[in-house]
């Protein structure tokens, strides 16, 4: 008989399925047409510093992307290698088979690279999960785990509940198998991300893990109740509404600077911008083109967005690119 991880599918959770297909549909809207480039970067970097400051990785959001531009930062070494390593497995998140141990086991192997004695390969020792005041969680013998991953991935693979449902049941599964000696948190959140991805690749971008962490105590607090009830229904409900305040939070900020936008700017103005939300790297003789106005009056303009921070330069005249401001 094939293994059925113990859930329920509640009212609640029905209600947070519905609103997130709807806001998956708007947010994806505004993935089209808004500023793509800079905001998968910027979710990107906060997705990696969220989810390794669960695991009290203590370096910045500033650190993390100056580490990835290749700039030179000082900090703890294993800190910074986690910071390494999560940047090349949350690249290869795109090229993850959500149904293959064999993917599972690769993105490990490049997310504990130098910081584990096995990475990409499950515990052969025992491991348990402490808090403050001692353990809170005993994970299942080494022997047990090639067992229970395979029949977690057999579920994953033959199951037809909904992509959201199955990836928070799949999320609290791993974290109870614990099937790595190191690693199990951030390698549990990303492959949730892996599997809602392909349902819809807009998930690779949005930093679920920035509000885990935000709610870090109530992310524990829900895998401990799952836990007493051996049952993941707790877990599902509270990742559900995670997932629906991450894409409304990105919706309203998204909505703030294109109406920051559109209240100060000419009509050129808002020709530029547009033609920089598809191209950072666009010339001012490319703009020229494009908006029908000659380059001194794109350098007049551009100087405007500039003084109002709208938008500004990043790096050198000949290899840098424009940059819209967030609304802070």
């Amino acid at each position: 008989m094939s293994y059925e991880p113990p859930f329920k599918i509640t009212s609640k959770a029905i209600n947070l399925i519905s609103q997130i297909s709807e806001k998956i549909g708007e947010i994806s809207a505004l993935e089209n047409t808004e500023r793509t480039v800079q905001l998968r970067k910027k979710n990107r970097i906060k997705t990696i510093h969220s989810s390794l400051s669960i695991e009290n990785n203590s370096l910045t959001i500033e650190q993390i992307t100056a580490i990835i531009e290749g700039k030179r930062v000082l900090g703890p070494p294993n800190e910074i290698q986690e910071v390494k390593n999560a940047v090349q497995a949350y690249e290869l998140l795109l090229n993850l088979n959500p149904y293959k141990q064999n993917d599972l086991l690769k993105a490990h192997q490049l997310m504990m690279n130098d910081l584990v004695k096995h990475s990409g390969k499950y515990r052969k020792g025992g491991v348990g999960i402490f808090d403050g005041k001692g353990v809170v969680h005993v994970a299942p013998p080494a022997d047990r785990v090639p067992f229970l991953m395979n029949d977690l991935f057999d579920w994953l693979k033959s199951t037809d509940v909904h992509p959201l449902i199955k990836s928070c049941v799949f999320h609290y599964e791993f974290e109870f198998i614990h099937p790595f000696e190191d690693g199990n948190g951030r390698m549990g959140r990303l492959w949730q991300t892996v599997i809602l991805t392909e349902w819809k690749p807009i998930f690779a971008w949005l930093p679920i893990e920035t509000l885990i962490k935000e709610n870090q105590k109530l992310y524990y607090k829900a895998l401990g109740i799952s836990d007493n009830n051996a049952d993941s229904t707790e877990f599902i409900e509270f990742m559900l509404s995670i997932i629906l305040k991450t894409i409304k939070e990105i919706i309203t900020t998204e909505l703030k600077i294109t109406q920051k936008i559109t209240q100060k700017i000419t009509v050129n103005q808002q020709k530029i911008i547009a033609s920089i939300k598809n191209n950072p790297y666009i010339t001012q003789e490319e703009l020229a083109e494009i908006v029908g106005i000659a380059r001194l009056n794109i350098i007049k303009n551009m100087k405007k967005l500039q003084e109002q921070n709208i938008i500004k330069r990043i790096g050198a005249d000949k290899s840098g690119y424009w940059q819209i401001i967030d609304e802070k």
